[in-house]
């Protein structure tokens, strides 16, 4: 029997147009569509008119359904792996199981696309020649202070993830451990109320302090 392969495929990270023309054709040729929440996916497959067949895969699942999605290339199915929005395996679940078909020789495809830490630091100003990212940092205070010390003095610009319930937090131990440096937040990039601000991290705490953070942030500083 022949082996199925896995593809893993860029989805827009807000504007539906983002997605490619591959990309829509790999989603109506493979036999199942394994997403990160199959909420969010539905939409983007009723946009293009895909009826592909849907499972979860996501972080409170990935002990059990990886095997199980294994099992199934190794019988010859062919599988999308797609996360909320973006690159899979970029602070997801989807890097473990591409670890998972590495180790059971399942053949890999990427599908190329949009990656929004990618998007937000061409945007940003920042030197583009070297970066470094370090994804979402811990959501323990003394943990994450250590972190950013450890990033204080990083030459390279630096890229992070942050969600809207921690933003603040995150700001007031930036300002605490780093300093009040310039730094650069993206929110809802490629989308209707896109915003890049630009300026030091005391007034980044006190705006989001006064608005109510909403959206996925990006850092880079």
């Amino acid at each position: 029997m022949t082996t199925g392969t896995l593809y893993i495929v860029s989805t827009p990270i807000g504007n539906l147009e983002d997605v490619t023309l591959r990309a829509v054709r790999i989603l109506k040729e493979v036999d199942l569509i394994a997403a990160e929440d199959t909420r969010k996916t539905r939409i983007l497959l009723s946009s293009q008119g895909i009826s592909t067949p849907l499972t979860s895969y996501h972080s409170y699942n990935l002990k059990t359904k990886t095997p199980q999605l294994v099992k199934k290339l190794l019988e010859g199915e062919r599988i999308a792996l797609v996360s909320d929005s973006g690159t899979p395996g970029i602070s997801d679940p989807g890097s473990v199981l591409v670890a998972s078909c590495i180790e059971n020789k399942v053949p890999l495809v990427a599908i190329p696309g949009p990656t929004a830490f990618v998007a937000a630091l061409v945007l940003s100003g920042k030197p583009t020649h070297k970066f470094v990212f370090e994804g979402f940092l811990s959501n323990k205070k003394g943990r994450r202070q250590k972190q950013l010390k450890s990033l204080k003095d990083e030459e390279r610009t630096v890229i992070l993830y942050e969600s809207p319930h921690r933003i603040v937090k995150f700001l007031k131990d930036f300002v605490e451990v780093v300093g009040d440096r310039d730094i650069v937040i993206a929110r809802e990039i490629t989308k209707k109320f896109e915003e890049m601000r630009r300026e030091k991290a005391s007034k980044q705490l006190e705006h989001f302090s006064e608005h109510k953070p909403r959206g996925e942030f990006i850092v880079i500083f």
